[in-house]
This record gives structure tokens, sequence and C-alpha cells, in this order.
């Protein structure tokens, strides 16, 4: 079992992680989920021993890594596929580490054949694509038969085959009664493998929970409803009986309607009532991808700015690009672009949107028929003027010169 405790990781005057606890607990897979910059591979390089914490501590079993014997028999893991000599083979690569851990030599054939490669053994890795890199890197954290294991982005490069085979692995190691800890931005993946999710944004904890209890936490199940296309008088007595019974009704761009707060059954009787056929009607659950977007709103650093070209392009109907249309009936604080929903539980973790972060376009807006188009993009505010790359004479230094790309690259 992983344990952190308190963690907090100070590199200069930024702070990449801050006061984070959590555990991960053998035989489930554990997704690490969180925007770029979150403090997750500063989080997993802390475990692993490579970056001391600022203040807290992280255990392995009960103990840090660097106390723990013989570490590479009992943790595997998966940090940069690229950290190989590129002159030497897959194999020699696989072999150099075994030696040094006490490791069989017939270990290393046998973990080549798990990833796939033991057709390309004795290929220069220089020579690797990233999909075979990312094999050989989960291929160095087996070889020691590990009962905890840690992958950062382990699907990144490969094929949809390669995809499913990570899949099925981790599931099979976890089965196996290992602890697996897997930080990934691919949310469709971490709904079909993760069992539980650990969420970090900005160095902090914002969830720690199963994978279901998130979903129901930061979103809510809807009905999708059609009507007759021929019939469009019909669409809008229906969507006015919905909101008039409490429901939340969205236009997608298909001409379907999304429609939460009100159970099927009753969007039956309610159509029914007032005389207008469906073509459909069906329940969805929302999506991982969804409740993580809610979660995480106010915690993301890197947003992009709006595009004068947008009007060329045809607005997100579920409102996470520039111009999409608000739900109608959708009453939304002022910055918080993601509104409750009709039974969605209150998060605790949720944090609220930085004020510059808002919106440009009012939420109450009502959304127009069928596909949307983005309106005029609001002016870009100016940029502030760049730092200059030296103080100027007699200015106080702003600290060691080093610690600027430290802080890009390890702040993620």
């Amino acid at each position: 079992m992983i344990e952190a405790v308190g963690l907090t990781k100070r590199y200069g005057a930024k702070t990449a992680v801050h006061n984070l606890s959590f555990q991960v607990r053998p035989g489930a897979v554990t997704g690490f989920l969180g925007p770029n910059g979150s403090g997750k591979s500063t989080t997993m390089r802390m475990i692993l021993g490579l970056d001391m914490p600022t203040s807290g501590h992280v255990t392995i079993g009960g103990h840090p890594f660097r106390k723990l014997p013989n570490a590479p028999r009992q943790v595997g893991a998966l940090l940069d596929a690229k950290a190989v000599h590129g002159g030497r083979s897959a194999r020699m690569h696989l072999l150099s580490l075994a030696q040094l851990a006490g490791i069989p030599a017939r270990r290393v054939d046998e973990v080549l054949g798990v990833v796939g490669l033991q057709d390309v053994a004795k290929r220069r890795s220089k020579g690797f694509s990233l999909g075979m890199g990312q094999r050989l890197g989960i291929a160095a954290a087996l070889l020691g038969d590990p009962q905890v294991l840690l992958f950062d982005e382990p699907v990144n490069g490969l094929d949809p085959e390669g995809i499913l085979w990570v899949r099925n692995l981790m599931k099979q190691l976890a089965a196996e009664g290992r602890t697996v800890f897997v930080s990934s931005h691919l949310m469709s993946e971490m709904a079909l493998t993760a069992d539980h999710l650990v969420v970090i944004g900005r160095g902090q904890l914002l969830a720690d929970m199963s994978v279901q209890d998130f979903i129901s936490a930061n979103s809510a199940d809807f009905a999708r409803v059609r009507t007759p296309d021929t019939e469009p008088e019909g669409r809008e007595k229906l969507t006015a009986a919905l909101v008039e019974a409490g429901g939340q009704v969205l236009s997608e761009p298909d001409g379907a309607l999304r429609v939460t707060g009100v159970p099927l059954p009753r969007i039956s009787d309610l159509a029914h009532g007032a005389d207008v056929r469906l073509w459909e009607l069906s329940p969805h659950q929302a999506s991982l991808e969804e409740a993580y977007m809610r979660m995480t709103q106010g915690a993301v650093d890197y947003r992009s700015t709006a595009d004068q070209r947008a009007h060329l392009q045809h607005a997100d109907p579920y409102g996470y690009g520039p111009g999409a249309p608000a739900p109608q009936g959708w009453a939304a604080p002022a910055g918080n672009p993601y509104p409750a929903l009709a039974g969605e539980q209150p998060n605790p973790y949720a944090q609220a949107m930085p004020p510059q972060a808002a919106p440009q376009q009012p939420l109450g807006a009502p959304a127009p028929q069928g596909i949307p188009q983005a309106p005029p993009a609001p002016p870009v505010p100016p940029a502030a003027p760049a730092a200059p790359s030296t103080p100027p004479p007699g200015a106080a230094p702003s600290g060691p010169a080093d610690l600027t790309k430290r802080d890009s690259e390890d702040a993620r």
C-alpha cells in the first residue's frame, strides 16, 4: 500500500504539491487524475524517492522507498519511457537492470514476451517508436515481479490493440492483489480501467473516492428525448411541459433534447398529456470526462484564448468550447460554467472558478435551434510585459536561475 501524509513540495517560491494525503490500496487500480501542472509527476517522483518532500512523508508498505530492501523487487515504475540508453538493445537494457537488482536473466526474456517485444529484443532502442518505448518501459516495471506498480501515462503512443492490452494488464495485476497506481489524461480509459480515483488540482487533493461515487458527486444522469423532425411544434410543446415540471432541457445538435430533473416515466406521461409523439426516450449516464471537467474547472492553469476564426467552427453544444450555448433553464453563479444539475450531489471538494477564467457569454442565454454558431470572439486582453531575462542594476535577485526550468518540468 502507498500512503502519503501531508505531502508538500516547493521549488523556490513555487509550491508544486501542498499538504497532500491519500492512500493507494492493493487489489484495485487507482487512477491518478489532474490537469497539466497539478503536481502528479512530482507526487510520483516523491513516492519513488527521486524528489524529497519539503514536508510530510510518503511510504510504501510502511517504509520510505529509500529504505526498502532491494526496492526493484518490490516496486516497479514507468515514469518516462524515453529514459533508455539509445545505443542499447531492448534486451541489454533490461538485462542491465536485472543484474543491478539481482534478478535472473531468464526473467528478461519473460517480460519481453509479456510486452510483445521478443521479436525486436536485439534492436537498439533509439529506433523504437513511441509505442514500442512504452512497452519497453512497462517491461522494466514488471522485471522484478513487484507488488507495487506506478505508471505515468502508460498508453501514450500505443495503438488500440496496445491500449486494450495495457487495460487488461492493469486489471490482471490488481486482481493478483498488487497495488496499481496509474496516472492518465485519457478519461475514457480511466473509466474502463480504474476502480478508485485520486484527483488533484494545483497540488491539492480534490477527490479520493470510487469511480462511480466520483461521477455521481459531480454529474447527473439525463434522458435523451427525440420527437419527429417534421413536427417542430410538438418539440416546443414538450420542452415547455418539461420546464414547467421542473426539468432542465438542453437542445442537442441533432435535434434531440437532453433532459435532467425529470424521471423517464414522468417524461413519457408529459409527452402523452401534450399529445406529442416520441421517437426516442432513453436513459444516459454522465461520463467520467464530464464529471472530471466539473470537478477540475477551478484548477486548470492553462486555458486557450478565443480564436478569432471561431465563427468558422460550430460551437460545442455541451459547453466545453468557445461560444457554446447555455442550456435552457440553467442558472449558474457568475464565473461558473458548470451549473449544478438536478440530481447532482453536493461536492465537498469542488472549487470555484477563478474570476479571470469566467466565460464571456452569459450562461442564462437561450440555446439556438439546430447547430449553434459561435458568437464573435471576445477581445483578447493585452499580454503582460515579459519579465526581463536579467534583473536591472541594483534589483534583488528573484531566485536561483536554474529553478525556472525545474518548475516547468517537475510541477506536473
